[in-house]
């Protein structure tokens, strides 16, 4: 995927950068694997605002993905490369030998035309989706089970891959992009190759307005808040609450730096072989 720049004839696309779409072959998604997104602006089913700065936006579709990938000994061919505008990667629309249509995420080199495989006795090769147990170490693998039959839930946004280091008894040991090494059972699935749209991270948003069209409200800090509002506004000038040095904190009063937020004895604790910060 090619990153595009544009000449600065305004201040807003001036450090602009998007990206080419080259890759996408389908403007339109397939109606049927679709649903409606609602704008909710942060609340929950209560009403009450649990996550802050939400709001607004350009209308969207949901796009229904299939991270199962439980249509096991049926050839599928992949129609087209889509653009998904509630995740950073990119989806693929298969069409199964039997005439069913699903979506996956495209991972890198999946092209239009090839043909892909689910299940045990599926080859190792790019875009496939198959237990851990057949699936040679050493393999970038994503869209990983945490519990077999459940789906992928692990390494699933743009750019990730995760590396299957051993097989130990009934455990696979898998290093996830984040540097965490975690055990995960031999007969959860998980696609072979990284998921593409790679360059995604490195593009820049260039203006406000941008960040607006995908739903985000601006951010205030707390220091420049008064006393009533966040426990680091008020003083004279910039002081961090009550006129001296104050630990970074949450309109709530909860420390947001150094503060371990897992719990200490947490059931997947086991699973866990090395921590991503050692």
């Amino acid at each position: 995927m090619a990153i595009k720049t544009y000449r600065p004839y305004t201040p807003s696309i001036r450090f602009k950068t998007s990206p080419s779409f080259e890759e996408i072959t389908r403007s339109r998604p397939e109606k049927k694997l679709t649903e409606p997104l609602r704008k909710k602006g942060g609340r929950n089913a209560y009403g009450r605002l649990t996550m802050r700065h939400r709001g607004g936006g350009h209308k969207q579709r949901y796009r229904l993905v299939d991270f199962k990938r439980d249509k096991h000994g049926v050839a599928a061919k992949v129609e087209s490369i889509e653009y998904d505008p509630t995740r950073s990667a990119r989806i693929a629309l298969l069409r199964y030998a039997d005439g069913e249509l699903r979506y996956i995420l495209a991972p890198l080199g999946l092209e239009v035309g090839r043909e892909i495989h689910s299940g045990v006795e599926a080859p190792p090769e790019v875009g496939n989706s198959l237990p851990l147990r057949t699936i040679p170490m050493g393999l970038p693998i994503h869209n990983i089970e945490l519990t077999p039959g459940r789906g992928g839930q692990l390494v699933r946004s743009a750019g990730m891959a995760a590396t299957l280091m051993a097989k130990e008894g009934d455990y696979a040991n898998v290093k996830l992009p984040s540097g965490e090494i975690r055990r995960v059972h031999l007969n959860c699935s998980a696609t072979i190759g990284q998921v593409g749209n790679v360059e995604h991270e490195t593009i820049s948003y260039g203006k406000a307005g941008k960040t607006r069209h995908l739903g985000w409200r601006p951010r205030v800090r707390g220091m420049v808040m008064n006393p009533i509002d966040h426990p680091m506004g008020g003083g004279q000038g910039k002081s961090k609450g009550g006129g001296g040095w104050h630990h970074p904190v949450s309109p709530w009063g909860q420390i947001a730096k150094g503060l371990k937020t897992r719990k200490k004895h947490k059931v997947t604790d086991r699973f866990i072989v090395q921590r991503r910060k050692r």
